[in-house]
């Protein structure tokens, strides 16, 4: 056995048994409002963040609102990207279904997509245009599914409308990941058909793991397409400056 993963895998089941008491406690502060799900969602973050031993840096500067986007490489990103700002997510609507994360995502604010639906990508840009003008950004994952990190897959561009339709700035954001070992970022991703708690399991055995976020400069876009295909490049360009400054 993995002493290492077996002894943060109770330190994460108490930090998850936290996140919950903190919630309710949070009640008799008054009602939740949006903002304030974003913002115990951070705490949620650090907390499991701390609990798997991931340690998180952030280069530039979240932005206080609007729209951003990042690649997407691990469910770790909403965690790592929590701990780094408030923000709502925009997520695939199988999550709203699993167990304990389905409920936590929702209770922090979470937009669910149906993406087979055009009902329901529809209803959801509607979602996000009347909370792009809160003090909490929100974010999506343009490629609309994890990938092993070798390179970008092609941004969606349907939920950059509502920005672009309002001329609201959009920000890109990439994330990446590092083993202090050497062990290559594909391992850290989950992607495929892996199952979640061997990969879980795996990442909770790994020492020296941290996790870096880079924000770029917000930005208005002319058309979707546009905003689409230039973010993209623009966290191409920032994962590769990542890279380099390792070298």
């Amino acid at each position: 056995m993995n002493l290492r993963a077996a002894w943060r895998a109770v330190v994460l089941g108490l930090a998850l048994l936290l996140i919950v008491v903190r919630f309710w406690l949070g009640r008799l502060r008054g009602p939740y409002t949006l903002v304030r799900r974003a913002e115990w969602m951070q705490d949620a973050a650090l907390l499991v963040l701390g609990s798997m031993g991931i340690r998180c840096t952030v280069q530039g500067t979240p932005p206080p609102g609007g729209i951003v986007v990042a690649n997407h490489l691990s469910y770790l990103d909403i965690a790592v990207i929590s701990a780094a700002m408030p923000c709502f997510f925009v997520a695939k609507a199988e999550i709203d279904r699993w167990p304990f994360f389905g409920k936590a995502a929702r209770s922090g604010g979470t937009i669910f997509i149906d993406r087979a639906s055009r009902a329901s990508a529809e209803a959801v840009t509607r979602q996000i245009a009347q909370r792009m003008g809160m003090s909490v950004p929100v974010l999506f994952f343009p490629e609309g599914t994890t990938s092993d990190g070798s390179e970008l897959l092609r941004f969606r561009s349907r939920l950059f409308a509502p920005a672009v339709a309002a001329a609201v700035r959009i920000t890109a954001a990439s994330l990446r990941y590092v083993v202090a070992d050497g062990t290559p970022e594909r391992e850290v991703a989950w992607f495929g058909d892996d199952s979640f708690l061997p990969h879980l399991w795996k990442l909770l055995g790994m020492a020296g793991m941290s996790a870096e976020v880079r924000f770029g400069e917000p930005r208005i876009y002319r058309d979707r397409r546009e905003a689409a295909d230039r973010t993209r490049a623009e966290i191409a360009g920032m994962r590769e400056q990542s890279v380099a400054a390792l070298r």
